[in-house]
């Protein structure tokens, strides 16, 4: 039995982003000096409108700018510091890019809503709402797109799956309770984030569960420990290991993947997308 595939529309600027008909790829654009996989590489303007644009023509469909690492162990941006690294590369990337919808990673309000103010169309939040709580008011007062990612602060977990479910629905109660509409919210079961190496493993097996809560579910996977760990392989080397679980994620009802290796990856989607699009 084929899980359930969402059909939503997205305006984002003067181009409407469509889900439900394949599965979209999202490009990771760090412009931060640590993240995990391609810190420091790509934080300032030319250098990150260049990727930009490499990874749309290479068939990316979102562009997601992010200025704050969320690997183990990095140390937390100040608001400030996070506007100045992300808010100019979100405006000089809308400037050259109008056509491009353009996602903020980050879980303060105040970079939400001063991105979406510059040309921004999505919020990325791997706090699902519950770090900030003004977070959830931007995204209703602009009604964009959000996606919701399960995250926590403890690994205390009773029963995995039916846990992450049950943070997920926190973070929509938040989310509707703020306004923001239903159509609006896309989860992310946050791989890599408070789940240890089999228990990331178990969510990886179970998507399909977390996709029948009702919402599309977007995928990030690319380059994360788990595969480094079962691979045995540096950072740069896990693109067939990301591959996999991009695989299998489109498999189990996964709509959008995030990806730093654009060019491979949009292969393995749409080889499964001739697949399970039919």
């Amino acid at each position: 039995m084929q899980p359930k595939r969402y059909k939503r529309s997205y305006r984002c600027g003067d181009t409407v982003l469509e889900l439900g008909n394949r599965t979209l790829v999202m490009g990771i654009l760090n412009v931060t000096p640590d993240s995990f996989s391609d810190g420091g590489r790509y934080n300032r303007r030319d250098e990150a409108i260049r990727h930009a644009e490499e990874m749309i023509a290479a068939g990316a469909d979102i562009i997601d700018i992010g200025g704050e690492s969320t690997r183990p162990g990095h140390n937390p941006v100040g608001a400030e510091e996070e506007l100045e690294r992300v808010v100019p590369i979100v405006e000089a990337l809308h400037r050259v890019m109008p056509q491009v919808p353009l996602s903020v990673d980050t879980y303060k309000a105040i970079v939400a809503r001063e991105s979406l103010q510059v040309g921004a169309h999505i919020i990325n939040d791997v706090w699902g709402f519950k770090a900030d709580p003004e977070m959830a008011e931007v995204a209703a007062r602009f009604d964009c797109p959000a996606i919701i990612m399960h995250n926590r602060h403890d690994r205390n977990y009773n029963a995995l799956m039916q846990d992450v479910a049950d943070d997920l629905l926190e973070s929509i109660k938040i989310a509707r309770d703020a306004g923001v509409r239903d159509d609006n919210v896309i989860l992310d079961p946050g791989i890599g984030f408070a789940k240890d190496y089999e228990e990331n493993l178990k969510v990886m097996q179970s998507l399909d569960k977390l996709v029948e809560l009702g919402f599309p579910m977007l995928l990030g996977t690319s380059r994360k420990r788990f595969i480094r760990t079962t691979l045995d392989l540096p950072v740069d080397e896990l693109v067939l290991g990301t591959a996999a679980t991009v695989a299998l994620g489109i498999a189990q009802g996964c709509q959008i993947v995030r990806v730093h290796d654009v060019k491979e990856i949009k292969q393995t989607v749409q080889m499964c997308d001739a697949i399970v699009y039919i």
